[in-house]
């Protein structure tokens, strides 16, 4: 018996397969009396049955869940072993869904829940306890052992493969036994109907293995490598893969490619080959690279039988299928296979590729899509930061910055500048929202802060300007709701979002003196900064305030403290003080002052780094939100 738990998110169906292939090998390895009762087409079986019950139990009911692997042994009566697998989760009241519509050819299968686990298990049920829910299913063990996989060549001339004899049988049956399920795709004349509800079975587990795999890549080029993988060996024996450039995505097809000319800026790239014979993949390569396969317009994404490119090469010589790769209307690339010795492929290898064309074409276009984005967010975080903090005489600074989505504009912000007549200004800030709203915010605060502390306003004054624009931006944007909702009789105007811009920040100016250097600090709703003395004292360096944006006339003030030799300045935004652990946080019984006093004696770089490495290590799972933190410490 194993058992394993899985968080409830999207890839524990993929952990569950890896966890019962893993329990089976080990099964086998170890020599249990199990392993002689451990057919090819169990396996399979289990995989299936214990990635669906998963499914419906992460992806629809949305919870974390135990899994059980466990074989009963031949009862008294002469009943057969069986194999036993079990799905708990923590939601009792919730049923499983079995209510499975039809689908679109463009949405991604995540399987057919208990009806497959019902097709597929001697016996399943559902067992309630006073927190749990245990799905389980018994898959029956009758000791026989799956027939060996046909080769594709036999299969699609309706012959059955002999068994292997001689010298090399051994090693021809392990060539076989090898090939997955999703190989047995051909029609066998002779097959009867359990068989083909197995090779069925093969399919949906090839796609739903692909689909976790290709769901989780974000860059086209990864996407394009794990193509080769999926389909060679097990359903070609070379593969290659073109995808138009994001100036040449909307070419409906090759035709319009010919159309063009030979313009290189409107070719598709030739961006992966494959093949089973390392030896063979350049000369493949040189021979596609002339020219992509021609696809009529009128194709979508059905299969197109295509000249083999071996077709001087007779042993090589085989068929050929090409594939258009389109989603959401545009043509994304070209998907193109080959197998030796087939005159035609298969009827079921050619659906099963054309349906993982499609995800391999969601999949580029995500990826594509993700990268734009990424992009956007790089030149956002460009304009919207300093690209590096300024240095200030007589201090030495660090600083840690880690947007919750990384290359993406985050929350926090911050700042370090010279404000003219020898002072020096930091800012650390956190505003409302995340992505495009927050760049919006950032991209007036800082300016802002810039502009009031060159014209010289104190710390106070400046959080009570900033304060000012903030409130005074809002109502403008409330005053332009209200007249579009007037001019339409005040209806029909949804409100599109909040006119409210919160901000809380901490600002600070510095003054070099003859002690050393004067701070003065004001913090608006922020997490309070932290002094720091040589002999490791930690005592708040300011008193905390409301944050900007919310009250018209709070009265801002500021606390002015000598900064001298060996004296440190830690700042930093919620994302530090509010990291949880369940339902502990980070800053909980003056956590960050106990964290900040054990790193006396470390330069501004290494206690910024200490700390960030203790906020990380606070908790497993990754942060949750934007993460800053300045250092400033006199020299």
């Amino acid at each position: 018996m194993v058992r394993t738990s899985l968080p409830g998110n999207p890839l524990a169906p993929a952990a569950a397969r890896r966890f019962v292939r893993a329990a089976f090998a080990d099964w086998t390895e170890l020599a249990l009396p199990v392993a002689a009762t451990l057919s090819d087409r169990l396996v399979d079986d289990a995989v299936v049955v214990l990635s669906e019950l998963v499914t419906n139990a992460v992806v629809h009911a949305g919870t974390s869940v135990e899994l059980l692997c466990r074989m009963e042994p031949v009862a008294p009566d002469g009943t057969p072993a069986g194999l036993v697998v079990e799905v708990t989760d923590h939601h009792p009241s919730r049923a499983v869904r079995t209510d499975r519509g039809p689908r679109s050819p463009e949405t991604p299968e995540y399987g057919r829940g208990v009806q497959l686990v019902a097709g597929l298990a001697e016996s399943w049920g559902i067992t309630y306890r006073a927190s749990t829910k245990t799905v389980w299913a018994r898959l029956p063990t009758d000791g026989t052992e799956t027939s060996a996989p046909v080769l594709l060549e036999q299969q699609a001339s309706g012959q059955q493969a002999p068994a292997p004899q001689g010298p090399d049988a051994s090693s021809a049956r392990a060539l076989q036994r090898g090939l997955r399920a999703a190989e047995i795709l051909a029609p066998v004349s002779r097959r009867d109907p359990q068989d083909r509800d197995w090779i069925n079975r093969g399919a949906l587990s090839f796609l739903a293995e692909a689909s976790d795999l290709l769901a989780g890549q974000l860059d086209e080029d990864m996407v394009a490598a794990l193509v080769g993988q999926l389909l060679v060996p097990r359903l070609a024996d070379w593969c290659a893969i073109w995808l138009y450039d994001e100036e040449g995505r909307g070419l409906p097809g090759i035709a319009d490619h010919d159309a063009r000319g030979a313009d290189p800026l409107h070719a598709p790239r030739l961006a992966r080959v494959w093949h089973t014979h390392e030896n063979r993949l350049e000369d493949l390569r040189r021979i596609l690279e002339k020219e992509p396969p021609r696809l009529p317009d009128a194709v979508r994404t059905a299969a197109v039988p295509v000249p083999c490119p071996f077709e001087t090469a007779p042993d090589d010589a085989g068929a050929a299928l090409a594939y258009r790769l389109s989603a959401g209307g545009r043509t994304l690339g070209i998907l193109l296979i080959g197998r030796a010795g087939l005159q035609t492929f298969p009827d079921e290898v050619t659906g099963l590729v054309e349906d993982f064309s499609r995800r391999v074409a969601l999949a580029v276009s995500a990826a594509r899509r993700f990268t734009r984005q990424a992009t956007i967010s790089r030149i956002l975080q460009r304009g919207l930061l300093p690209t590096a903090i300024a240095e200030i005489p007589g201090l030495r600074s660090a600083l840690v910055y880690e947007p919750k989505e990384r290359g993406g504009p985050g929350g926090d912000f911050y700042d370090v500048f010279p404000a003219g007549d020898g002072r020096w200004c930091f800012a650390l800030g956190d505003v409302q929202g995340k992505g495009p709203e927050a760049a919006v915010m950032i991209g007036l605060a800082r300016p802002w802060l810039r502009l009031l502390a060159r014209e010289g306003y104190s710390a106070h004054q400046v959080l009570d300007r900033l304060n000012r624009l903030l409130l005074d931006d809002a109502t403008e944007a409330a005053d332009t709701a209200g007249r579009a909702l007037a001019a339409v009789g005040g209806q029909g105007v949804p409100q599109e979002g909040s006119t409210s811009r919160f901000l809380s920040l901490l600002y600070g100016e510095l003054t070099p003196t003859a002690a050393g250097m004067s701070c003065t600090i004001a913090s608006a709703g922020h997490p309070l900064p932290l002094l720091m003395r040589p002999g490791g004292e930690v005592v708040p360096a300011a008193g905390p305030q409301v944050l900007l944006g919310v009250v018209d006339d709070p009265d801002y003030t500021s606390e002015t403290f000598e900064l001298s030799a060996g004296d440190t300045l830690l700042c930093v935004t919620d994302g530090v003080t509010e990291r949880r652990r369940g339902a502990l946080q980070f800053d909980d019984g003056d956590g960050l002052a106990q964290a900040l006093a054990g790193c006396a004696g470390l330069s501004a770089p290494l206690l910024a780094e200490r700390i960030r490495r203790l906020v990380h290590a606070f908790a497993d799972a990754p942060p949750d939100d934007d993460l800053a933190l300045l250092v400033l410490q006199a020299e």
